[in-house]
């Protein structure tokens, strides 16, 4: 008796364990479902728009060619989804693209090479592996073939509108060259003997027929689909408020033809901090200013009340936005 009453306890303690099994399992598999489910209800990755049309400096891009076509589709790609990348492009273009815009125009290059110079830096003064420096990434022997002054204390490639007027010498030359502006830009990043060199070699005359080095290759197509984003950005699923930039900085300049023995001492007498003085002014490149020659410079500070974020909130409704477009909630929505 007591046999079969173990044997059917066994029974039935076995038994339980087993529909706790199968029920544990159908739960977790009933899980794994509802959680695939939402995912796909709330997670969707689209393919981005490809423009029709599209120009570089009023020359026609040949996205009738399946390989511009693609190309130009992998760099929009890229700038679409990096999110925090592209978003820092448009914040940072809103401070500096209305100082770099009328240095173009004065020059006669065309606006769209803004663009260039936006993604040669990104608006940061980065220094490249091979040493190029400020926001139109000179190096160092260009930048004194085209009139910046580059020592140790004074490296004007960091000096936005110097740099800027230099650039422009260096894109008028190169279009007298080739008289095509997306080959001067593709000169720009590979070096015009490297341009020069590949037209020959292949045999052909413009940019988008040539076979180079994958940095060459894809960078008109950096320049385009930034391009792109920036005149249509709801388009690509960026909506920015005005006040989600970063706006221009009212500066006065300060004229000096002396030596400034410590510039700490110099951002005081002015009633900023060595910080500020850095950061409006980084072509000096230490904390002194020798100037043996008693050379003329011109030191920025930011006009008095400017550094406070509501003052510049204000300043920014009198500016116009970097975009065509006027978001709306309603929109975001």
């Amino acid at each position: 008796m007591k046999k079969i009453f173990f044997s059917l306890s066994g029974l039935i303690i076995i038994f339980i364990i087993f529909k706790l099994f199968l029920f544990s399992t159908t739960k977790k598999n009933e899980s794994d479902k509802d959680y695939r489910t939402a995912f796909r209800k709330n997670y969707k990755i689209f393919s981005v728009e490809i423009p029709e049309k599209i120009d570089f400096a009023e020359e026609d891009t040949p996205l009738n060619l399946f390989y511009v076509r693609e190309s130009l589709d992998r760099e929009l790609i890229v700038n679409t989804y990096w999110h925090s990348s592209t978003l820092l492009l448009f914040k940072r273009a809103y401070r500096w693209f209305p100082i770099i815009e009328p240095i173009l125009k004065e020059n006669e290059v065309p606006d769209d090479f803004k663009y260039l110079a936006l993604i040669e830096s990104s608006f940061i003064n980065a220094v490249s592996p091979k040493n190029a420096v400020g926001f139109w990434q000179f190096l160092k022997d260009t930048g004194k073939t085209y009139g910046l002054e580059i020592n140790n204390e004074v490296d004007e490639r960091y000096n936005v509108e110097k740099s800027t007027k230099a650039a422009c010498e260096y894109l008028k030359e190169a279009y007298e060259n080739y008289k095509n502006w997306t080959l001067v830009a593709a000169s720009y990043n590979a070096g015009k003997r490297r341009i020069n060199q590949a037209l020959d070699k292949q045999k052909i005359t413009n940019y988008y027929s040539l076979f180079l080095n994958d940095e060459t290759s894809r960078y008109i197509f950096r320049i385009l689909a930034i391009k792109t984003i920036f005149e249509n950005p709801t388009n690509y699923g960026f909506y920015l408020r005005e006040k989600d930039f970063y706006p221009v900085i009212p500066t006065k300049e300060i004229t000096i033809n002396y030596s400034i023995p410590d510039l700490v001492n110099f951002a005081h007498k002015h009633k900023i901090n060595y910080k500020i003085l850095k950061y409006f002014n980084p072509w000096l490149r230490t904390d002194h200013l020798t100037n043996k020659a008693k050379k003329t410079y011109s030191i920025k500070i930011p006009k008095e009340g400017y550094l406070r974020h509501k003052k510049l909130l204000k300043q920014i409704k009198d500016d116009n936005l970097i975009f065509n477009d006027t978001l709306t909630v309603e929109e975001i929505n």
